[in-house]
């Protein structure tokens, strides 16, 4: 939040946040085995805009039996992916270009996937690979993998959102590619199949205290020697295209430059193959992974109703909401 707020809407943001968790956040993800009906899941998690971590929903899925990097190299090897590379591991990320921190989007490549498991393989200490896509890249790019995939185990969040997905994602990549703090306006299911997840999520009512702002954008370029460049994107006049993100990296928060950060309630928690995540929408999270993790998520439309309303409310008395989103870019909202 803008330091010239008044210390009385400062103290109104510290009501909010020391209420939400007094009332409805509790010290730790919630975790259970077994699907929830959906009633149980609109009631306990969507109605609430809580987090739900579901243990072993997915172990008996083929896909978490079969999917790994030798069934792909035996089954996928001449299938030509496209791939996200970047130099840091940071995918739509904050990195700094000529003197200033600048929103870089990975550089994306095509290669057959045998070609990326052995660059996983090598672990090349200046290309880290990941495939994002996410543009349903699971029903729009894997098609033949979809058979693995059990829906009817999703049915209680269908029926929850009373939607069909609008996005199913395939994700892969090595241990050191990291999404960096964000949050989408989807509800999200997320299904780890291979290895783990470890995130951090932030709620909504905590978006005082995750500093943002306007960064220029760039995309990473491949020079002719290999080396990996930072080229800055610009609008139709020439002027830095600008997007708003967040400023801090949970894993190091520089607390001299945003001391709001230390009061934010920060939960972390790990998802292993076979688990499922329900997050919700416009919950902040970050992201990393182990070596050659495998995972999938479905994105439903969040609803725009009374509670998208007052969080934009919030938005605008942080100071917060200027440029363009992810959205816009077809990639998550910040």
């Amino acid at each position: 939040m803008n330091n010239q707020q008044p210390s009385l809407l400062s103290q109104a943001f510290d009501v909010l946040s020391s209420e939400a968790k007094d009332l409805f956040l509790g010290p730790s993800i919630p975790e259970t085995f077994g699907v929830p009906t959906a009633l149980e899941f609109v009631r306990d998690n969507v109605a609430k805009n809580v987090p739900l971590v579901i243990r072993e929903a997915t172990n008996d899925w083929p896909a978490v039996e079969k999917w790994n990097s030798k069934y792909f190299r035996d089954t996928l090897a001449d299938k030509e992916v496209t791939v996200a590379i970047t130099p840091n591991g940071y995918a739509d990320g904050l990195a700094r270009h000529d003197g200033q921190d600048y929103f870089v989007l990975p550089l994306e490549t095509q290669m057959t996937m045998g070609e990326f498991l052995d660059s996983l393989d090598r672990k090349d200490p200046e290309n880290i690979l990941y495939i994002q896509r996410q543009n349903s890249n699971l029903t729009e790019d894997f098609q033949e993998l979809w058979q693995d995939v059990l829906t009817e185990r999703l049915s209680f969040a269908a029926e929850a959102f009373n939607k069909e997905p609008d996005a199913i994602n395939f994700w892969m990549g090595d241990d050191r590619a990291v999404t960096s703090m964000h949050k989408d306006p989807y509800e999200n299911i997320y299904c780890v199949i291979s290895g783990y997840k470890d995130f951090v999520l932030i709620p909504p009512v905590d978006v005082h205290n995750v500093p943002r702002k306007r960064y220029p954008m760039g995309i990473y370029m491949q020079e002719d020697d290999g080396k990996m460049v930072i080229e800055p994107i610009l609008d139709e006049i020439g002027h830095p295209r600008l997007i708003e993100w967040v400023s801090v990296d949970p894993l190091a928060p520089d607390l001299d430059r945003f001391p709001q950060y230390s009061r934010a309630t920060a939960y972390e928690i790990r998802v292993n193959a076979g688990d499922i995540l329900y997050l919700p929408a416009l919950w902040y999270h970050h992201v990393r992974q182990s070596h050659k993790c495998v995972a999938i998520n479905f994105w439903y439309d969040m609803e725009y109703d009374a509670r998208y309303c007052f969080y934009k409310m919030m938005e605008k008395l942080c100071g917060y909401g200027g440029g363009a989103t992810r959205r816009t870019f077809k990639f998550e909202e910040v």
